[in-house]
């Protein structure tokens, strides 16, 4: 009797020939990607990362979830957790990131050396928050690190760490990271009465002249001059 060859079980064989050398074919994958691949490829961390600075401007840290990230990134959320672990990892490379342009005052200050610094740091530092593109980070980050204790304390850590303790090392005299530390909350200071509770006539002054009547102050906290 002719016909397709059985196997003990009754099922039949597969037709055709065996893969060459004998091998036969891999099983082909069925089901859902993996967790992890589901939206992954070029730019996917860097798209988590805009993705997680908009949900903790809108929601605060409280309130921002992985879930949300993911949902905006286009991403599944293990990916999220592949990237960056925990939420409060998430939160302080999102800090990073938005905090970047004003760490680097830090350098301004000390390469020029202290002639000038308190006006090169309150232009600089006032710059950032007049720019909506740098300001509107700054803001979404301190309103979180106000409202929880995690969040302030991943602020707290960058801040002191990559600016704080760089530019105390480099001033003269006694106390230099008091004076430094009252420098930087003389200029959030006015920042924050100038864009957030746009106290008058600050908020609307023109940007030179508040750099102009500040400066001596920062100056004196810096060098005590």
């Amino acid at each position: 009797m002719t016909g397709t060859p059985e196997k003990p079980d009754g099922r039949q064989k597969a037709e055709g020939p065996p893969a060459a050398g004998g091998t036969p074919p891999a099983p082909r994958r069925r089901g859902r990607p993996s967790r992890t691949d589901a939206g992954s490829g070029p730019g996917a961390r860097e798209r988590i990362l805009t993705a997680a600075r908009a949900e903790f401007a809108e929601h605060g840290y409280d309130g921002a979830s992985i879930r949300g990230m993911a949902k905006n990134a286009g991403v599944d959320p293990a990916l999220v957790h592949h990237y960056f672990g925990p939420k409060e990892k998430i939160f302080a490379a999102a800090v990073e990131t938005a905090f970047a342009p004003a760490l680097s005052v830090a350098d301004l200050v000390i390469d020029a050396g202290p002639e000038g610094a308190g006006e090169r740091m309150a232009r600089f530092v006032l710059g950032v928050w007049e720019d909506p593109v740098t300001r509107e980070p700054l803001l979404a980050i301190l309103r979180s690190a106000v409202a929880n204790e995690t969040a302030a304390g991943v602020f707290r850590d960058l801040v002191s760490s990559r600016l704080m303790i760089r530019l105390a090392a480099e001033l003269d005299g006694p106390d230099a990271r008091l004076r430094s530390e009252l420098a930087a909350s003389h200029l959030v200071g006015v920042a924050m009465l100038r864009h957030v509770i746009k106290l008058e006539p600050l908020a609307s002054a023109d940007v030179e002249q508040v750099v102009a009547m500040v400066g001596p102050a920062v100056q004196r906290y810096l060098t005590g001059a």
